[in-house]
């Protein structure tokens, strides 16, 4: 017979998991707290044990989606030939990720709005801008790219042009091509490969 301990977990997956069901496919807005306990076959009390209210779900679900993507990024650069190659498949396949139809919406469209400006932040940094600050450095480090700024400044620009990229890749309707945009990541990171 399974623990308190043990019911309280699968009882919090359950909701993580039906909300970012619901989230991804009708946005945060559009998702009303009944369907999530009617989904999850849990009452009212049973979810605020959990979190505190919707938007804390909500931000559940956006960590669960960070801790899912780094194993995504790390397969994408585990054969990578020098650190400008790590710059290059890890800014494709995070942009692979958080365009999947499952993600895009939660974390491109409604996160910055939902979180708030500061943990919307803080989310991006656990989810992608920490890992490119490491690559921008190593990159930096062993020349395989100059700039004349700081590296922090370069992983900065990089991140916001790659979330801009991200969100015209994954708008609905969106008629740019994976080779293209693919394309473009390179041409972005190439600029600033050492001649």
């Amino acid at each position: 017979m399974p623990s308190n301990v043990q019911r309280s977990a699968v009882t919090q997956a359950r909701l993580i998991e039906v909300a970012r069901a619901l989230f991804a496919a009708d946005g945060y807005a559009a998702t009303g707290t009944e369907a999530i306990l009617d989904g999850a076959g849990v009452r009212r009390g049973a979810m605020y044990h959990h979190f505190a209210d919707k938007a804390a779900l909500f931000e559940a679900v956006c960590l669960a989606l960070s801790e899912e993507a780094l194993p995504v990024l790390e397969a994408a650069t585990a054969k990578a030939r020098n650190p400008l190659d790590v710059l290059v498949r890890g800014s494709i396949a995070w942009i692979g990720y958080v365009t999947r139809d499952d993600v895009r919406r939660i974390l491109l469209v409604d996160a910055p709005n939902v979180l708030g400006w500061e943990r919307w932040e803080a989310l991006d940094q656990r989810l992608s801008a920490e890992a490119l600050r490491t690559a921008v450095d190593e990159a930096l480090e062993s020349r395989a790219i100059v700039f004349g700024g700081s590296p922090e400044m370069l992983a900065t620009m990089a991140n916001g042009a790659l979330n801009a990229l991200a969100l015209r890749v994954g708008a609905p309707g969106s008629k740019v091509s994976s080779r293209e945009w693919q394309k473009a990541v390179r041409a972005l990171w190439g600029a600033f490969a050492a001649k």
